[in-house]
């Protein structure tokens, strides 16, 4: 049976946390590029701060891990907006609007 958990996200601003994904241990952080329309990434590390993968842009419809699967983490991480398909998640919209959801397998 999958299990899908929202991971809680604050608006309008950068943050770093860690997470216990399928019972490991990861570092996340979140920013806003200001570049062209904008957009949130996502940078993943481990339980010790090394980076495994960064800049990760925080696009609806796909699995934001699936070309990261050599990372050994199980499962998908979805974002989703309540604007609809396609829509972006906004700088203010993150943890309102727009929800990152873990998918575990």
């Amino acid at each position: 049976m999958t299990t899908a958990v929202e991971i809680p996200l604050k608006p309008s601003q950068a943050q770093r946390f860690t997470i216990t994904l399928s019972g490991t241990l990861y570092n996340m952080r979140l920013t806003y590029n200001v570049a062209q329309d904008g957009c949130w990434v996502l940078d993943i590390g481990d339980a010790n701060g090394a980076m495994l993968v960064g800049g990760i842009p925080m696009v609806t419809g796909v699995d934001l891990l699936s070309q990261y699967r050599y990372l050994g983490i199980p499962g998908a991480l979805l974002v989703t907006t309540d604007r609809g398909a396609g829509e972006v998640p906004t700088f203010d919209g993150l943890g309102v609007t727009s929800h990152l959801y873990y998918v575990a397998p």
